[in-house]
């Protein structure tokens, strides 16, 4: 038998699948068995109705557009292909297992198309070739979508660290502190002084303390960024003092000419503490023990 009319290219996979979706599903599961199965992260039964559906989707979308993925009719299969993507970013799958669960349906789909086209070689070569074309698109798609959803996870994840690396404490009414760990960026600068300022507006404090004890170094960036935290807070009505301003740290403010002569500077929170409390008329004395 001749080729098959360009038109026509493609639809057979619709065929093949209408009379052997079960042998294909089968064989499908049987090639996941040795590769990307994970019954630690996916159980057999999800699995199986995953791939069915799939399987079902595709035959619809072949019936009517052959091999064209990016026809509107394989819409269906796009969708869920971008939901196995993302629900395998979060359950824990590889970018390639993820993508090997599409690859490997190639070889039941291509054992059937054989079938199929036995003794008609052109027929057989155009078909193999579409459904090739078709399997590396969506492959190819599934991992588009996971790497964006993996992104998105960290980003994520990236977002709630920045949040639980900024704790702001109330250590009197009207007193906050917001000790920072680590390295200031910019985009962590914006996080820490969202929290500050909420912390002031929630607490009414007049006072906010700044401990950059646990910041390693103290470069022109980072003394930006807390000349900008410094002054947001001056904006909402309250003094801002900077606590854990070690000798080297000094030094290098020094070195590098950066200003900060209008803000307060302590080297321990202890003594910045005690200070906000003088600006709040407050007075600490100790006990006597009576003799």
């Amino acid at each position: 038998m001749s080729a098959l009319p360009q038109n026509q290219v493609g639809v057979a996979i619709s065929n093949v699948l209408a009379r052997d979706e079960q042998i294909i599903l089968n064989d499908w599961l049987k090639e996941m068995s040795t590769s990307t199965r994970r019954g630690d992260l996916m159980k057999d039964d999800e699995l199986r109705t995953q791939c069915a559906a799939l399987l079902k989707l595709v035959r619809q979308a072949a019936q009517s557009a052959g091999s064209n993925f990016k026809a509107p009719v394989w819409d269906p299969v796009r969708e869920m292909l971008s939901e196995v993507s993302r629900t395998r970013a979060i359950q824990g799958f590889t970018p390639a297992e993820t993508a090997t669960f599409v690859f490997s349906v190639k070889r039941p789909l291509f054992n059937r198309i054989q079938e199929e086209y036995k003794g008609q070689a052109d027929a057989m070569a155009a078909e193999i070739w579409a459904a090739t074309e078709l399997l590396d698109s969506m492959g190819l798609y599934t991992t588009e979508v996971f790497q964006k959803s993996r992104e998105e996870v960290i980003r994520r994840q990236q977002e709630e660290l920045l949040e639980l690396s900024t704790p702001v404490v109330k250590l009197w009414d009207g007193i906050v502190a917001l000790p920072l760990i680590g390295t200031l960026d910019s985009a962590r600068t914006q996080v820490v002084m969202e929290s500050l300022l909420q912390a002031i507006v929630q607490t009414n404090s007049r006072v906010a303390i700044i401990d950059i004890t646990g910041v390693p170094t103290v470069d022109t960036v980072v003394a930006q960024h807390l000349l900008k935290t410094v002054t947001a807070a001056r904006l909402m009505g309250a003094d801002c003092i900077i606590s854990g301003v070690r000798p080297q740290i000094a030094q290098t403010i020094v070195h590098l000419g950066i200003n900060l002569l209008d803000v307060i500077t302590k080297a321990t929170l202890a003594a910045a503490f005690s200070v906000a409390l003088q600006r709040l008329g407050v007075q600490i004395t100790r006990d006597t023990p009576k003799g």
